[in-house]
């Protein structure tokens, strides 16, 4: 007998019918011989639905109190969940973050697990009953409700399975797997049955967003088996049909590239003619960060004479206008001469093991590209990813062309 703790993403239980269908893939791991919990998010468009009400009381809402209403939708997935399991006979009950203890810091919105308590949820459920618990919300040390952000259910997930020391933790969501890119645009994508936490972890970071990259960080560190499943396909009873994220081993490492990601969610923005001496860079780095706006990808070139050089930055498209405002107000002590910005790009990612033992990764990728007359406006690698930005015209053409170039149309 294992111990399995299913996920369901807002799609899966979208209404009545999903939740009772998500249900009825409870009761059949349970005929399976396994115990099970299970993690829920709201449905599908009630989480927007709540942060409109927040906004429409005003713009500037307490995130606190922001965080106890929107933290509601997973109440009532749970709790309709529950009734659905008992409709199919089985013993279960809803829990909420605070009830089954798991702790976050105070950080509203974006709180993070500090600890999971689940000493309560393990006792019922092995006095034989199903642990349905809301996913997304948290409580802090002094009870206040918080939420772990966009995706958070998938985090509460893999947080639950490694507090009752499962065997394996299940996402079930709208896709049947992790692809080696997205199929709507590379028809000869498919789906790869096992993929190592390390390149998932390069994957869900870089765009592809099957995970929340902060699921895949804690299944890492605590080495839980994720799997990733359809909730729409009918695949109770067959053997790990999904995509399993697990260790990796020698036969993961021999593939050059496992994977493709790509995100239109940037904006680049550079600073032209910036004077080129000390200083300079943390002038503009600095007040960016003290806002808390993340940069990704980063590149400076200097021009001929020595004296100025440009420097290109990236930020996510919803950061893009505070960015520049920041870089506005720096002028005078930055110096460049102009500020420009660009939303229409895409980041490009190849992923795979194998770059560590491998050389002419990089060099590959850029020659493709430029057969497709594809033109390379930042670069940035890590030891097992290579990523440039692109104009996002190209975004599908790129795809195709180095799906097929690194030999993932015949895998």
């Amino acid at each position: 007998m294992s111990l399995i703790v299913m996920k369901f993403g807002g799609t899966s239980v979208g209404d009545i019918e999903r939740i009772k269908s998500a249900a009825s893939k409870v009761a059949a791991e349970i005929t399976r011989g396994n115990k099970v919990a299970v993690v829920v998010s709201a449905m599908a468009g009630v989480t927007d639905q709540l942060i409109g009400y927040c906004r429409a009381i005003s713009p500037r809402y307490d995130r606190g109190e922001h965080d106890a209403v929107v933290a509601t939708g997973e109440q009532v997935t749970a709790g309709l969940m529950a009734l659905a399991l008992h409709q199919r006979g089985l013993n279960a009950r809803s829990w909420q973050a605070w009830q089954a203890r798991l702790i976050t810091d105070k950080t509203h919105a974006k709180a993070r697990i500090v600890d999971m308590q689940a000493d309560a949820v393990r006792r019922h459920i092995e006095n034989g009953e199903v642990a349905v618990m809301a996913g997304f919300q948290g409580v802090t040390a002094d009870e206040r409700i918080t939420t772990l952000g966009r995706g958070g259910s998938d985090t509460s997930a893999v947080a639950l399975a490694v507090a009752l020391k499962a065997d394996r933790c299940d996402i079930y969501t709208d896709v049947d797997g992790v692809y080696t890119t997205d199929p709507r645009i590379v028809a000869k994508a498919h789906k790869m049955g096992r993929v190592s936490y390390e390149e998932m972890l390069e994957l869900a970071s870089l765009g592809a967003k099957v995970l929340q990259v902060r699921s895949v960080e804690m299944a890492m560190r605590y080495r839980m088996p994720v799997q990733v499943l359809s909730t729409f396909a009918n695949d109770i009873g067959s053997d790990l049909p999904g995509t399993l994220v697990t260790e990796g081993d020698e036969n993961m490492e021999s593939n050059l590239v496992t994977g493709i990601a790509y995100t239109k969610d940037q904006a680049r923005i550079t600073l032209l003619h910036v004077p080129d001496h000390p200083g300079v860079v943390a002038a503009i780095f600095g007040p960016l960060a003290k806002a808390g706006v993340d940069i990704d990808m980063i590149v400076q070139s200097g021009s001929g004479d020595g004296k100025s050089a440009d420097t290109t930055l990236t930020v996510g498209k919803d950061e893009a206008d505070r960015a520049m405002k920041i870089l506005e107000e720096e002028r005078a002590k930055i110096g460049y001469e102009d500020l420009v910005c660009n939303m229409n790009v895409t980041k490009i990612s190849l992923v795979g093991a194998g770059m560590r033992s491998h050389a002419g990764v990089a060099a590959k990728m850029f020659e493709v590209l430029a057969e497709k007359g594809i033109n390379i406006l930042v670069i940035e690698t890590s030891e097992i990813n290579i990523s440039v930005l692109i104009s996002s015209e190209y975004t599908e053409l790129a795809l195709r062309a180095l799906h097929s170039a690194y030999g993932l149309d015949a895998a």
